[in-house]
């Protein structure tokens, strides 16, 4: 495996600043033929979507899989599910974790079912998603599954994060988030972002945005609803992922690295860990930290996130 390539403190007009060597991660490498993308946590486990079904994996073995036209974008577990939309039939699926199957099939539209680019978000006892892209969220009940309330946003707002008792929604075409009261189901602020935002993540005391564009990631604060501050990674981010967890950020990026890890209080770059690999998903997991690499039809697990961008001997 090659050695960690690091980088201190990335931050917009900060200088760079030479670290001490971090520890390195291991990294297990797990073939998944087919079109391996994004990811949802099952506890020690993981949802994938690939062509023509979602997968559940152990850092093992295939568990099972649940067939499905196209499942596309990425996707959620709540209320003992597994939420994914289908871009071919246009719905959001529950399928039982239990009994790995699916259990609903919701009709909703899609608002980016031609290029899959979305995602599925749960919060506030429901479920959510873009499903109009003239700018329209849907919100499922969770309980009955069925859609009890229709928002209007921004055209193009495809991407979606509960958090901080709100959903937030980006707009790549309007480059700009809006954030959403799940008590009215009303856009309640619209901040401007910079150019092509994508994927986000709410956590770490923030809402995280790839700027993919400019190759930036955006700090939203979740009470003001205000940019807080930015750190530049590469060049562009396009379609890679993101996350939040273990007092951390982790960025799947497309450029020079599998993965970088970001410090949410002083937005320093901590790490960037592995070789290129493409686009691909991540999710992070205390356990570990789980990455796609889709081209190279691959799921790997990333073990003891704690140590992954800590200085060595902590």
């Amino acid at each position: 495996m090659k050695r960690l390539v690091v980088l201190a403190a990335a931050v917009i007009g900060a200088p760079m600043i030479t670290m001490p060597a971090l520890a390195e991660p291991v990294e297990k490498v797990i073939p998944v033929p087919g079109f391996a993308d994004f990811i949802a946590v099952d506890g020690a486990t993981v949802w994938t979507t690939n062509r023509g079904r979602v997968e559940h994996w152990s850092a093992e073995k295939k568990l099972a899989e649940v067939p499905s036209p196209h499942p596309c974008g990425g996707m959620s577990i709540a209320h003992g599910a597994l939420w994914f939309a289908d871009c071919k039939e246009g719905v959001v699926k529950r399928v039982s974790l239990h009994k790995a199957k699916v259990v609903a099939s919701i009709p909703t539209g899609l608002a980016n079912g031609k290029e899959g680019e979305l995602n599925v978000a749960a919060g506030a006892g429901s479920i959510w998603v873009a499903s109009d892209a003239r700018g329209e969220i849907k919100r499922i009940d969770a309980r009955t599954n069925k859609v009890i309330a229709t928002i209007p946003t921004a055209p193009g707002a495809y991407y979606l994060a509960f958090g901080f008792d709100a959903l937030w929604a980006v707009s790549a075409k309007g480059n700009l988030i809006q954030r959403i009261d799940p008590k009215t189901n009303s856009v309640t602020k619209t901040t401007p972002l910079g150019k092509q935002p994508g994927f986000l993540a709410a956590g770490e005391g923030g809402v995280w945005v790839q700027e993919q564009g400019d190759g930036t990631v955006v700090r939203i604060d979740p009470t003001t609803g205000e940019v807080s501050g930015r750190v530049k990674v590469g060049v562009v981010l396009k379609y890679g992922d993101i996350d939040t967890g273990g007092g951390k950020v982790w960025l799947r990026s497309t450029e020079d690295q599998t993965f970088v890890v970001i410090n949410p209080k002083t937005l320093a770059i901590l790490a960037r860990v592995g070789p290129l690999a493409g686009s691909g998903g991540l999710r992070y997991s205390p356990g570990g930290v789980w990455t796609t690499a889709h081209d190279k039809h691959t799921l790997s697990f990333w073990a003891d996130p704690a140590r992954i961008g800590a200085k060595t001997g902590d």
